[in-house]
């Protein structure tokens, strides 16, 4: 009976301790991760730094341009126009003559290590093109309050890339990470200065990666992120727990004006080859093969009479490229680039893109169901190049094709990035031509649903009726409905 008493009490002297020692190993758990974030703060923040970019604008009337705020924009319009688009126009002008306005933008980014190392009297400093794109005087500051007056180095608008140096050595730089070795779930930290407010840290972790097509940039495979992002972390580190940069932070998406808990970054594998060409040679030069690309979807795979969809398909080939050279045609499935597998465009083309032109690689297509190896000399990239190519889908029911609106392709035809679907092609006598669509129409809607990219536009095809679509498109400022039956 002695025996039972005293196991009885044991046993119901450990329930009553097991939730209380559970808590408290719970607690201990998050004291740690508390600790780690805290730890890469500590680490990352004095490469860190604050940027100021000035510039002038011409602007109409006594006032100019009148924000919400009263008075100026107090972190830099073109930083909300980044985030925000054109919400905020301000009050109307006026037609008195232009003046001169100097405009203050805000931004972020990091100082990092070149292949060669830093130099003993020069500090690189990695941050988006769109922070200092216009700037004609830039100003940094770092974590202690020490401030530099800086110089681009050089910038690459088509990956939302620049470094920026000041004339000074000694200041301790940020590692470079693999982004390529990131995993979805991930903890990251950004770290930056929003709305001004000097190096402010979040959290969040690794929601997808290899986001393209999203019109932010012409050359996309974005990490997406849950910490959070808003005007002024542009350019800033997002940092693993090692304390090492994996991305650049660039921009947010947003239908209400304010954080929703997707970021996006340029990893830092792709940032750092473009940082390094802007050093050696100011400029980046990118390869260039000459096809129109779309991805392989199941029907499209099953029409192909493929067995695996994997792969991307070759719409078009250019005449007299470096892909017409190689034998390649249209309707080829491109299955392995350079010996690795090929899986989703736009990952495709940002490998095209970072081989030396002039160099000789291996292209495995998959052609009336046989494998087949081309060899093919990588050309160079020009602006004309980068305007005409792209990813394409063409539908042969409306008989166009259109494009995903890169920022290229925005200037090219007067529209804006992000918004819609440019048609490139029509094809005479089709439903479309005699709709009166063109070519440089923008398809905003398809069925009533926004299709912002080729990938969409594809989707609502497929979803829709056989018969009929309805079109939201614009053209020289105006919009209509267009319905095409068939």
């Amino acid at each position: 009976m002695k025996v039972r008493k005293a196991t009885l009490l044991f046993l119901l002297t450990l329930a009553f301790a097991w939730p209380a020692q559970a808590l408290d190993g719970g607690l201990q758990s998050l004291r740690e991760t508390g600790k780690a974030f805290a730890s890469v703060a500590r680490a990352v923040s004095p490469s860190v730094v604050f940027i100021q970019a000035e510039s002038s604008t011409q602007v109409s009337g006594a006032t100019g341009q009148i924000s919400p705020f009263g008075g100026q924009w107090p972190f830099g319009d073109n930083m909300f126009k980044r985030f925000f688009g054109e919400r905020f126009h301000g009050l109307p002008r006026g037609q008195k003559p232009k003046r001169e306005r100097r405009a203050i933008g805000q931004g972020s980014g990091f100082i990092f290590a070149t292949k060669d190392g830093l130099l003993s009297d020069k500090t690189y400093i990695l941050t988006n093109n769109h922070v200092v794109e216009k700037a004609d005087k830039i100003r940094v500051k770092l974590q202690d309050g020490r401030q530099f007056e800086a110089s681009v180095t050089g910038r690459d608008p088509q990956s939302d890339v620049a470094v920026i140096e000041i004339s000074t050595g000694g200041l301790p730089a940020l590692p470079l990470g693999d982004s390529s070795n990131l995993e979805v779930g991930e903890w990251v930290v950004a770290i930056g200065n929003p709305f001004g407010l000097n190096h402010t840290l979040t959290v969040g972790v690794v929601s997808a990666k290899g986001r393209t097509s999203i019109g932010i940039n012409d050359y996309e495979d974005f990490i997406q992120t849950d910490a959070a992002i808003n005007p002024g972390n542009s350019g800033g580190p997002l940092v693993n727990l090692d304390g090492e940069a994996v991305g650049i932070n660039t921009a947010i998406f947003s239908r209400s004006g304010g954080y929703m808990g997707v970021g996006f970054a340029i990893p830092v594998n792709l940032a750092k080859a473009i940082a390094q060409q802007l050093i050696d040679e100011g400029e980046v030069t990118r390869g260039f093969l000459g096809v129109v690309i779309q991805q392989l979807t199941p029907e499209l795979a099953d029409s192909f009479d493929l067995e695996q969809h994997q792969g991307i398909l070759v719409a078009q080939v250019s005449d007299d490229s470096p892909a017409s050279r190689a034998g390649l045609r249209s309707g080829d499935i491109i299955v392995e680039y350079r010996g690795e597998a090929v899986t989703d465009v736009g990952s495709f083309r940002n490998r095209v893109a970072l081989t030396a032109p002039g160099s000789k690689e291996q292209l495995t297509v998959i052609r009336d169901g046989e494998r087949k190896s081309l060899s093919v000399t990588i050309g160079r990239l020009t602006d004309e190049k980068l305007i005409a190519k792209g990813t394409a889908h063409t539908t042969e029911k409306l008989g166009l094709t259109v494009q995903t609106l890169t920022p290229k392709l925005a200037e090219a035809f007067g529209a804006r990035a992000g918004e819609g679907v440019v048609v490139t092609e029509v094809k005479p006598g089709s439903i479309a031509a005699m709709a009166g669509i063109d070519v440089g129409t923008v398809v905003l809607k398809l069925n009533r649903r926004a299709v912002n990219s080729t990938a969409e536009f594809q989707r609502a095809i497929q979803s829709g009726d056989n018969r009929r679509v309805l079109l939201l498109v614009r053209k020289d400022g105006m919009q209509r409905f267009v319905a095409l039956s068939w």
